[in-house]
């Protein structure tokens, strides 16, 4: 069976899908807990016309190399004229791009067991019902991680018997997540109180320090560019798509939608309840919608919350498994990864890919919700940003060189000004990553192992 061509619609639905996912659900709190409304705005404001200059990379990309199908390992294996280097550099794009995919993934199904629990309440159970050392395993938690794992495996169970049905799934999750967004942006403008957000650029930490409003910038940058991870969905389904020019159309109209969504939300998440409130909230837009229309409204968006984090989930899961399914095809995996069954579906990618994902639930045993998806988001988010950065140093190869501008029009001084901003943004992510340590280092590792294993995994082809 021959999967059917992805058109602008359903490849603009995976761009919002996957980005406006898990990083909606919980990013209030989230940056509640690094800055203030101010350093939070000035954050969305930087970390969006980044993203949008990244995203005019893409864009250009997928319009000037249509054969370089498989996104940033693509480009990253194009850097080099050396096939041998060409193929080390594909190869540590697509393992890294993968990896990243089991936090991103994870972090998504995390949020949406989050507000599942709002029908089921004893998902925060504190009763202990193992306990082995030191170690006690909550009910609540056992619960969470039971929910997350079968929501992994359901999805692929149903992506297995039919591919196409992703895109179908995916189309009613990102309408139903946009009306239900609707819905709290109206309602939340009335109990707009801007008490609720302090003293704009005030902010403290943990230990009563005042924190500048730079700093808290550069705290909510990683936060923040968390929330449009994804703005690659249509490049990396390129394969997949029945235009290169509906890619580049997809990605930028996913992106401005995406932006108005996330910051009328979170502004309004930030207004609607104190920040004490927000800082430990488990699902902060139920917690927000609650204090204007009561319980009823509640299960009314954790209701949608649902249905769009399952959406996203639906989303990431294709994403992460056509990764090394792309780079298998194109020699730079191995040739285990490349095999579909019948229906389109390469089978043997996505179970590798969600046994990873499964991996990282299992930081669902050890904390809260939110603890959990804060740990998948920095990790998935720093590992996002080296494919993002091979994918600008590619453009800015064909401007330097001049390459495809002999055959096809454009402006070379405007796209270098473009890749050089956008070259800029991704270091400066980069850098502020360095402020969680242990966790920038975790980030970086993901990428190491895949380094350490190529010799083994592509013996024939090194």
């Amino acid at each position: 069976m021959v999967n059917k061509k992805w058109g602008l619609l359903i490849l603009t639905t995976f761009v919002i899908g996957n980005m406006v996912g898990g990083g909606i659900f919980m990013l209030p709190a989230q940056l509640a807990q690094v800055s203030s409304p101010l350093g939070a705005t000035l954050a969305w404001i930087v970390t969006g016309l980044g993203v949008f200059l990244i995203a005019l990379v893409f864009g250009n990309l997928a319009v000037r190399k249509p054969d370089l199908k498989a996104g940033p390992q693509s480009y990253a294996q194009s850097l080099f004229k050396s096939p041998v280097k060409g193929r080390v550099s594909g190869y540590s794009m697509a393992w890294g791009y993968w990896a990243a995919n089991w936090a991103a993934t994870a972090s998504v199904i995390i949020s949406f067991a989050g507000y599942l629990s709002t029908f089921f309440p004893v998902m925060h159970s504190p009763k202990v019902i193992y306990t082995a050392g030191s170690f006690q395993l909550e009910l609540g938690k056992a619960l969470t991680f039971a929910v997350c794992s079968a929501a992994l495996w359901g999805i692929q169970a149903i992506l297995v018997r039919s591919f196409n049905s992703a895109g179908k799934m995916n189309l009613f999750a990102t309408v139903t997540k946009v009306l239900g967004f609707l819905f709290f942006i109206i309602i939340t403008i009335f109990i707009f109180d801007t008490s609720n957000l302090g003293n704009g650029a005030e902010f403290y930490d943990k230990a009563g320090t005042a924190i500048s409003l730079g700093d808290q910038v550069n705290a909510a940058a990683i936060s923040t560019l968390w929330a449009f991870i994804g703005i690659e969905a249509a490049v990396m389904l390129s394969n997949r798509a029945k235009s290169q020019n509906d890619v580049k159309k997809a990605t930028i109209l996913g992106l401005l939608i995406a932006v108005a969504i996330y910051i009328g939300i979170t502004l309004l998440t930030m207004g609607a309840i104190s920040q004490d409130e927000l800082k430990i909230s488990q699902k902060p837009l139920v917690d927000a919608l609650q204090a204007v229309v009561g319980s009823s409204g509640t299960y009314i968006m954790a209701a949608l919350a649902v249905i769009s984090l399952l959406g996203s989930t639906i989303g990431w899961i294709v994403v992460a498994s056509e990764v090394p399914y792309q780079a298998a095809k194109s020699d730079l995996f191995p040739a285990y990864f490349a095999k579909a069954n019948k229906n389109g579906t390469p089978v043997r990618s996505m179970t590798i890919t969600n046994i990873m994902t499964q991996i990282f639930l299992f930081s669902t045993i050890s904390g809260t919700i939110l603890e959990a998806y804060k740990f998948s988001m920095i990790v998935a988010t720093l590992a996002y940003l080296i494919p993002y950065l091979a994918s600008v140093l590619y453009q800015l190869k064909l401007v330097m060189t001049g390459e495809t501008y002999d055959i096809m029009k454009g402006s070379r001084i405007r796209d270098g000004i473009i890749t050089i901003l956008a070259l800029i943004y991704s270091i400066w992510v980069i850098k502020t990553g360095t402020a969680d340590m242990n966790t920038f280092i975790l980030g970086i590792a993901l990428y190491v192992f895949g380094i350490i294993l190529y010799p083994l995994w592509m013996r024939k082809k090194a």
